[in-house]
């Protein structure tokens, strides 16, 4: 998987940071897709700028209603139904979102030519593709906010093709079936156990992605032990009641956070537009006193897990 930052601003766009909008390509051999988390004002011109096209989204997962997060679905949904793409789409995101959607189409006197979805979410799991699952947290904003934690499956480990051919099992379909971990039966009676020649399975990737909080309870159960933690970081420690006030998190508090969940990266994204480029590398350095595994989001910024 790979995360790539289409918006990194809060609240209003700057010259080098648009509103918040995050993608998520899954990368996977047999399944292409592409998800987005948020969708702000101006999400699909940040993509024309990227490799990727809307017709290839599969999944929408908005955190909240607030416009900065919102206010590109429509434009993006209409755009995608005109280009005459025919791949189905669903939204996911809090209550009131499908409300949204229907009332912009219809009073702009728009419409989808693709099967369309919305669905409103709670706090519990929200989608299992069979391949990776996606949770869905409450957080602490003056409105309905919710932050999604991704986790793959474990991937099956490696088969040992050299010991079971000096087994005098031959590569072919015996091979698929051991890598499954089943049991087989050799012409010769013999019973061999796929999992006698497996290697342990590999650790499915983890991710959350927040969305605007300031600290609450669930913050801890929505990160733990991920390779990736998106969090904002709206102002710096200074401003720390500021930011809690209006449902925010500072520098400090998203890098404590990261410590305690045991992430092994912090990406911080979400920040104020009252910070230049020298702010932002201050509020990176916050965070890096904390945890050093911090890296500060830039629009078009690639992440790979």
């Amino acid at each position: 998987m790979e995360l790539i930052f289409l918006g990194t601003s809060a609240g209003v766009p700057t010259r080098t940071r648009n509103v918040t909008a995050m993608l998520l390509n899954l990368q996977h051999p047999t399944r292409a897709g592409l998800w987005l988390f948020d969708c702000g004002e101006g999400t699909q011109h940040q993509l024309l700028k990227t490799a990727f096209h809307p017709g290839k989204l599969d999944n929408i997962f908005i955190t909240h209603l607030h416009g900065d997060h919102l206010f590109g679905l429509p434009g993006l949904l209409c755009s995608r139904s005109m280009a005459g793409n025919v791949q189905p789409l669903t939204i996911y995101g809090p209550q009131g979102i499908r409300e949204f959607v229907d009332t912009t189409l219809r009073l702009s006197g728009s419409w989808t030519d693709y099967p369309l979805v919305v669905k409103e979410i709670t706090a519990g799991l929200v989608l299992d593709d069979g391949l990776r699952k996606v949770t869905a947290f409450a957080l602490n904003h003056p409105v309905e906010c919710y932050g999604y934690r991704i986790e793959e499956q474990d991937k099956p480990g490696a088969l040992n093709a050299q010991a079971l051919m000096a087994q005098g099992v031959e590569p072919g379909p015996l091979f698929q079936k051991l890598k499954q971990g089943e049991t087989v039966t050799l012409d010769d009676g013999r019973i061999i156990n796929g999992q006698d020649f497996l290697a342990p399975a590999e650790p499915g990737k983890k991710l959350a992605i927040f969305g605007d909080t300031a600290p609450c309870p669930s913050a801890l159960a929505l990160a733990r032990d991920v390779d990736l933690m998106v969090h904002e970081a709206t102002l710096e420690q200074a401003m720390e009641e500021k930011a809690n006030g209006r449902g925010h998190s500072s520098s400090r508090q998203a890098a404590q956070l990261a410590l305690e969940a045991g992430a092994r990266r912090l990406v911080i994204t979400h920040l104020s537009s009252r910070y230049d480029e020298t702010g932002s590398r201050q509020l990176l350095a916050e965070c890096q006193a904390i945890f050093p595994q911090t890296l500060l989001a830039e629009d078009f910024h690639i992440v790979p897990l």
